[in-house]
């Protein structure tokens, strides 16, 4: 069971053993240090390797590259988020003072009508005239 993960270690991470995450490490070179003849499996990935590096590297054409940037979404700048959040905080304040004012009218209208009739009642008052005559 050792002897075959040890093949599978090798093959995912190849024969350098610093390429091994280091628990696996550790798990190897005591695997190795007891029995030699696993250094055979090793020597195979070293081969392997070996082949894997002198492959050239596939380079993307210049279309294709022109292609893929096209395709990639355009980044926005941070200023573009700060500037739709100081308009929505903007158009928040204006709507906020719009619905004051509405407001303000509506009371003051209200307010001011209470203080006429007050004032018609006081007036009749002092010149004596009815109150049914006043507020027909």
């Amino acid at each position: 069971m050792k002897a075959q993960r040890l093949h599978a270690l090798a093959e995912a991470y190849g024969a350098d053993l610093r390429r091994w995450p280091a628990s696996e490490r550790a798990f190897a070179e005591s695997l190795i240090a007891a029995d030699p003849s696993l250094k055979a499996v090793l020597d195979e990935a070293a081969a392997l390797d070996a082949l894997l590096d002198a492959a050239p590297a596939p380079a993307p054409s210049a279309a294709l590259t022109a292609r893929v940037l096209a395709a990639a979404p355009k980044a926005r700048s941070r200023r573009f988020h700060l500037d739709r959040l100081a308009f929505y905080l903007g158009a928040g304040w204006a709507a906020a003072a719009c619905a004051g004012v509405v407001a303000g009218v509506g009371l003051t209208s209200e307010l001011t009508a209470n203080e006429r009739a007050d004032a018609v009642l006081y007036q009749s008052s002092l010149t004596g005239v009815d109150d049914t005559e006043v507020l027909r």
